[in-house]
């Protein structure tokens, strides 16, 4: 639950306005992998797979995402 005193703290930032290139440089999300952006694909994997997956990245100390990159990379080789 909100208080009064944090909404009477909102209302008074926002009357004294705020600096546009401040709320630009925040950046919200998931950081960019490169200049333009990325394509989410999605792929089926079975329950042995997935669980090959991530040992095989915690092995390496990758995300899962970071390992299917670099099987990718290496697959179109």
């Amino acid at each position: 639950m909100v208080s009064e005193e944090q909404i009477k703290k909102w209302a008074e930032e926002a009357e004294a306005g705020y600096d546009a290139a401040e709320l630009k440089r925040r950046g919200r999300g998931r950081p960019g992998r490169g200049a333009e952006p990325a394509q989410v694909v999605a792929v089926r994997l079975t329950a042995e797979e997935l669980e090959a997956l991530d040992a095989a990245a915690q092995r390496h100390d990758l995300t899962r995402s970071e390992a299917i990159r670099i099987a990718l990379a290496h697959f179109a080789a």
